[in-house]
């Protein structure tokens, strides 16, 4: 259902029985999708919403709707774990920013999706407490970091999730399982009470049905916050400007895609180009660079942002350890994944003396180099686009003992991280499992990326 939907059974019955179905749901979850529920706070505030219905008082624009937050979200009446045994008894003494601005709009957190342990994959496999498994094959991953939140509106528990978005982890698991994954412009979302993984990338947004519900989270949760100087003023406030001239990128065509991604993209292209719109390709060659560049700059922030967990603070402290040296390193092992701590030793290591210059200095210079190209094409083309991903979904266990092929699932998604630019996955017509089509717009373009994506998702139906 979507948001509108949903509005209409709280108005026509109540906000309790629409969140008590939503629960019941949620208990049913059948993908692995979340990882705790918050029923007896979420009943509370039901009742809350209801009573101000009753009484004639505005319960805000998303009164009683139920949502799902990606468990990197701080929030009360639940633990944060970050999908991570360093964090599985966390309680948060706060909550994050997008997650009070949402229940001032009078939506209703039921519960916490599960993700790749401090959102560092692109498949939720990397989570401490198991997979997240897709909707539509259950041999097949749900795509990450956001597996779960993706995973939770697919199966129709909710209408909308949030996640984050850090090279692609909203956009990636859209793509998969067949749903609208948003990554706005940097800073347009506080970050406020999220657990950081690279803070120079980390997007909040939302995975809905539609575009128009992306639209109306992002009404409520976008915008300036003073507890987070990289926000910016918001910008869905503005008005679209009209998609005229389309640019397909050529590289994210070529060999390495999927027959069945390519043919669905292109099939979306032919019917763009028979609808007036002017569609060309547009080489962007420096695009050959992105991965390389981003898994030098992630990493880095992934280790300067990790290295708060060491067992003093908060989080699991294991009971063996005998002086300082060992409780950082016994806590460190017993409460990171894998992947964790592969992130951890490569950005130590491009940070390090003597080879700062070498890798993390020269990532940093083709990052501007990319950003100028992009904004180059953007003066030309309203929008850039191509698929989302370059497969459909994979299957559990295929790429986990592969690292590089893992990675290569986000050749397509972290340019518009490493530029901070807005972009959408807007799942298109395909012959068999879901495939995402991705619009990325200059920074600040949001509304007009948005506008457009509802083009593509009214060619799509």
């Amino acid at each position: 259902m979507t948001i509108n939907e949903v509005k209409a059974i709280v108005s026509s019955s109540s906000a309790l029985e629409v969140v008590k179905a939503a629960i019941e749901r949620a208990k049913a979850d059948r993908a692995h999708a979340l990882l705790e529920l918050m029923e007896e706070r979420a009943l509370i505030r039901a009742g809350e919403i209801d009573e101000k219905l009753n009484n004639g008082i505005d319960a805000g624009s998303l009164a009683g709707v139920p949502f799902i937050a990606k468990d990197n979200f701080l929030t009360f009446g639940s633990h944060t774990t970050a999908a991570a045994k360093i964090l599985e008894n966390f309680e948060a003494p706060f909550q994050s920013e997008a997650i009070e601005r949402l229940e001032a709009a009078g939506a209703i957190c039921i519960a916490k999706a599960n993700l790749d342990a401090f959102a560092h994959g692109g498949s939720t496999e990397n989570s401490a407490f198991g997979p997240t498994t897709n909707p539509h094959d259950s041999t097949r991953v749900a795509g990450g970091s956001s597996g779960g939140s993706a995973a939770a509106v697919a199966l129709d528990i909710v209408p909308f999730a949030l996640g984050t978005d850090t090279g692609g982890s909203i956009r990636e698991p859209a793509s998969f399982t067949g749903v609208v994954g948003l990554k706005p412009t940097y800073g347009a979302v506080s970050r406020y009470g999220v657990v950081a993984m690279a803070s120079s990338t980390d997007v909040i947004g939302p995975l809905t049905h539609t575009v128009e519900d992306a639209k109306l989270v992002m009404d409520v949760i976008a915008g300036k916050d003073t507890k987070d100087s990289t926000t910016i003023e918001n910008p869905y406030d503005v008005s679209a400007t009209e998609v005229k001239k389309v640019g397909v990128i050529k590289e994210w065509l070529s060999d390495g895609v999927a027959d069945d991604v390519k043919s669905s993209i292109l099939r979306t292209l032919d019917t763009l180009k028979s609808d007036g719109y002017e569609v060309d390709e547009v080489s962007l060659p420096i695009l050959q660079y992105a991965l390389a560049v981003y898994y030098i700059i992630v990493p880095a922030e992934v280790a300067s942002n990790l290295a708060r967990y060491d067992g003093i603070r908060y989080g699991v402290r294991p009971g063996t350890t005998t002086n300082l040296a060992s409780v950082y390193s016994e806590t460190r092992n017993h409460g990171f994944m894998p992947e964790n701590k592969r992130r951890i030793l490569i950005g130590n290591y491009v940070l390090s003396s003597g080879y700062y210059d070498a890798y993390f200095r020269q990532a940093a210079k083709v990052r501007t180099l990319l950003t100028n190209a992009m904004n180059e094409a953007l003066e030309t083309y309203d929008v850039l686009v191509g698929p989302t991903v370059p497969t459909v979904a994979f299957k559990l266990g295929e790429n986990t003992r592969d690292p590089l092929s893992m990675y290569l699932a986000d050749q397509m998604t972290v340019s518009a991280s490493l530029t901070g630019m807005p972009a959408v996955s807007v799942p298109v017509e395909s012959d068999g499992l879901p495939v995402g089509f991705q619009i990325i717009g200059a920074r600040g373009s949001d509304t007009t990326v948005m506008a457009f994506a509802s083009v593509i998702e009214g060619a799509s139906v």
